[in-house]
């Protein structure tokens, strides 16, 4: 009999395909990190990261908004300045993260949503017959002692500082609360903002310099079906999921890689 892995997420770091994927993206987010541009300019390669990837966020979750309208702060949209909000708390809550999940997930709802949801409902997990958005086309969600119960099970799995690499952690959060769609709306962009939130705190990305939501926009195509394979459990469609997640990120880095080159011709 085999033993069982001391790290719960051993088991999917170990599925094939999954390290190839992890040693692929965290190659090029190593080569944006060392750009020389990051040495004078990192903070301004972190806000437009920060601005793209919160117009990605939106879109996926049903906005139409051109990057230059957002940049221009023309777009009313409440997904658009839900996401824009996200993005530029992301910073403040990294500490927080992995000490209290459940606080800021809450935080996030209600900064996605407080322009569309009533103030008691902002931060709340939804409850027994509350509708959940379904930008993806991923079907019901679970019900609401369902979704408790893997909250729970998630902030275990974020407080035991799993060893396995960042990306497959970050995979598995962005995953579950995705699929959870605990809030009802906004899910996506919560889901995707504590997928950078773990990025960020488990050094992959310590200054928030990849739009990891932009590589989940420019293959949307994708995203729904690696998700439902994510919600199958089975090894293969897990391995998808995981996988899929890495190339977003590697996405993300290379646009970030361009806007360092943008920024050294001037």
């Amino acid at each position: 009999m085999n033993a069982v892995p001391a790290d719960p997420l051993q088991r999917i770091a170990e599925l094939p395909g999954v390290a190839e994927a992890v040693q692929e993206t965290r190659g090029i987010v190593d080569r944006l990190l060392g750009h020389r541009v990051l040495r004078r300019r990192s903070a301004e390669v972190s806000m437009e990261s920060a601005l793209r990837g919160a117009r990605a966020s939106a879109v996926l979750e049903g906005a139409d908004a051109a990057l230059e309208q957002v940049r221009a702060g023309e777009s009313g949209d409440p997904r658009v300045k839900g996401a824009l909000r996200v993005s530029g708390e992301l910073g403040s809550m990294a500490d927080t993260w992995t000490k209290a999940p459940r606080q800021v997930l809450a935080r996030l709802h209600t900064l996605a949503a407080a322009d569309e949801v009533p103030t008691d409902g902002l931060g709340r997990p939804r409850a027994q017959g509350e509708p959940a958005d379904d930008p993806l086309g991923i079907g019901m969600p679970p019900d609401p002692p369902q979704v408790a119960a893997r909250l729970e099970a998630l902030t275990a799995l974020l407080a035991a500082r799993a060893s396995v690499p960042a990306l497959v952690v970050g995979a598995i959060v962005h995953g579950e609360l995705a699929s959870l769609r605990p809030f009802g709306w906004g899910d996506g962009i919560v889901a995707r903002a504590a997928e950078r939130l773990t990025l960020i705190d488990r050094g992959l990305d310590p200054k928030s310099l990849v739009p990891t939501e932009l590589g989940y926009e420019e293959t949307r195509g994708e995203y729904g079906p690696a998700l439902l394979g994510y919600t199958s459990g089975t090894p293969e469609g897990v391995a998808t999921w995981v996988t899929y997640c890495c190339r977003a990120v590697a996405a993300g880095a290379r646009d970030s890689l361009a806007t360092c080159e943008a920024l050294k011709r001037g």
